[in-house]
């Protein structure tokens, strides 16, 4: 009976039927974005070097008391770029919980809690604050300039 044994499972071997436990595969979309996200990620030290030159006029204008104008196209330029880092940001994040994280949520928790997945957590979280501290404040209201009566 031994001998019987080890022949099937020998034929279910060479068939390549062999026991294993369910993996399900990574599907090609994830591959794809996965990939994309690891490009996109690459540009975050520059895309955040760009946020900081756009900080530096800012903050420049503010302490020469710039016109409204001026201070408002400061503030404009510095929140492109900081979305600009944040996307960088948040693909670096992706990319860093890894390919499978793309089709499965438990799979994106357990990258969080990684040491490099909460690095890249608190990155985003970080650069997010800082977004939306410069739409609340660092955006100069300029009042729409009235238009002719029509006739």
């Amino acid at each position: 009976m031994a001998s019987n044994e080890r022949r099937i499972t020998g034929d279910v071997a060479e068939k390549g039927q062999a026991m294993a436990f369910f993996r399900p595969s990574v599907s090609r979309e994830a591959e794809v974005r996965h990939h994309a996200d690891q490009e996109v990620g690459k540009s975050f030290a520059e895309l955040v070097e760009k946020a900081r030159e756009a900080e530096g006029r800012l903050r420049r204008a503010q302490q020469e008391r710039a016109g409204a104008e001026e201070l408002r196209s400061a503030g404009l330029a510095f929140d492109r770029a900081l979305t600009d880092a944040l996307r960088a940001a948040e693909a670096a994040q992706r990319a860093t919980f890894g390919v499978k994280a793309y089709d499965d949520r438990i799979r994106r928790r357990k990258g969080r809690a990684t040491p490099d997945g909460a690095k890249w957590t608190q990155e985003v979280d970080r650069l997010r604050t800082l977004r939306e501290a410069n739409r609340l404040t660092g955006i100069a209201r300029v009042p729409r300039p009235l238009a002719a009566p029509a006739r």
